[in-house]
C-alpha cells in the first residue's frame, strides 16, 4: 500500500504540449509508461521520463521507510496532470520600432504511482461518497 508523488514545477514546456504526452501514460503501468515515454517524440517526453522515474524511486524510498514489501512492476500511474505556470513575457522587436510580445509558458506536471490496492480503495472511497 503504497503512493508516491513527483511534482516538477516551472518546467519550459507548454501546457498543451504536456498534457498531450501526459495523456499517453495515464493509468498505465509505470515500467509501461517509462517504455512509452521512452520511444515518444515529443519533446516533452523527456521530463515526463524523468518525472516517472522519480515518482518510482520515491515509491521505493518509501516502502523502506514503511518496512513493507514494493513489486515495482505493480505501481500504475494513478494520476497525472498538468497545471500552468507562470508565462515569462519577452518582446520582440518589429518594423517601424514597434515591440510584439512573445509569451513563454511554463508548467507544473505532477505524477501519482501507487499499487493497485490504494487504487481500488480511493475509487470505492469517492463511490461511496456520490
Amino acid at each position: 500500500m503504497v503512493e508516491s508523488i513527483a511534482r516538477v514545477r516551472h518546467i519550459r514546456v507548454t501546457p498543451q504540449k504536456a498534457r498531450r504526452v501526459v495523456d499517453l501514460i495515464r493509468g498505465k503501468q509505470a515500467e509501461e509508461a517509462l517504455a512509452i515515454l521512452k520511444f515518444a517524440p515529443q519533446g516533452a517526453s523527456e521530463p515526463v521520463y524523468k518525472l516517472v522515474a522519480s515518482a518510482m524511486a520515491n515509491a521505493r524510498v518509501k516502502a523502506d521507510i514503511e518496512n513493507s514489501f514494493l513489486d515495482e512492476s505493480d505501481l500504475i500511474v494513478a494520476r497525472a496532470f498538468v497545471d500552468e505556470g507562470t508565462t515569462l513575457k519577452r518582446f520582440q522587436p518589429r518594423a517601424q520600432g514597434r515591440a510584439f510580445q512573445i509569451k513563454k509558458r511554463t508548467s507544473h506536471i505532477t505524477i501519482v504511482l501507487a499499487t493497485p490496492d490504494v487504487v481500488a480503495a480511493s475509487t470505492a472511497r469517492k463511490k461511496a461518497s456520490k
